[in-house]
């Protein structure tokens, strides 16, 4: 067999097109849960870490530091072959949004404390003057100027977050990359794994270019 059949094989692609589709669903199924989750846990978590008393604000600071650093495969690992050892117990689908998002909400913090924290005093001591309430302050002067800052990074960790999912596949989740490599083996043939490398780059590229551009803008808007 020549490369373009090996690896380009039409038929066999177009045959295997139907599992990709269903494993491209359920890859967006995680990832938009996981990116959602992630960013309520990672805003109360930036919260807290900025605002809390000293334990609580420790403990924050150990979850992220934490979770930033083991292998995101080895807590999914853990998750769903280790849990159920002391009774707890998860499908494959809440075992992949589970660790995403412990994962998702480290970053995320981290990402929301840089934000807020390059907000001036001024804001505050003005919101002070006014007489606002710290919570009103909050939601209504810091965190829209805060998340206008964010926008970039918090889009490139939604894309790490999308390429992640690929790693539910070891726990028989079936997304775009297990479906692949169960249509490469029924089909012998590799062609199925560059069309979910394709459907990846369809799906991603776009997102790639759209940080590129935000970040391009906010440049221009800091200068």
């Amino acid at each position: 067999m020549d490369l373009f059949s090996t690896f380009f094989n039409i038929p066999v692609l177009v045959a295997s097109l139907p599992q990709l589709l269903n494993g491209l669903l359920v890859t967006i199924g995680i990832g938009i849960t996981s990116i959602i989750a992630g960013l309520i846990g990672g805003l109360f978590l930036a919260v807290l870490r900025l605002y809390a008393g000293p334990v609580t604000n420790a403990l924050v600071r150990g979850y992220i530091d934490v979770f930033r650093s083991i292998p995101l495969l080895v807590l999914l690992i853990i998750v769903y072959y280790a849990l159920p050892f002391v009774g707890i117990r998860l499908s494959p689908f809440f075992s992949a949004v589970t660790a995403l998002t412990l994962v998702s909400a480290a970053y995320t913090a981290e990402i929301f404390r840089a934000g807020i924290e390059a907000i001036p005093k001024g804001q505050f001591e003005a919101s002070a003057a006014l007489g606002l309430s710290n919570r009103y302050t909050m939601t209504d002067v810091i965190l829209p100027q805060a998340i206008r800052i964010v926008i970039p990074p918090l889009t490139n960790n939604c894309i790490n977050v999308l390429k992640d999912t690929a790693l539910a596949s070891v726990v028989a989740m079936p997304d775009l990359l297990k479906q692949a490599t169960q249509a490469q083996a029924l089909s012998a043939n590799p062609t199925p794994l560059i069309g979910a490398a394709v459907i990846y780059l369809i799906l991603l590229l776009p997102m790639v270019r759209f940080v590129a551009r935000l970040e391009k803008r906010f440049s221009r808007g800091r200068t």
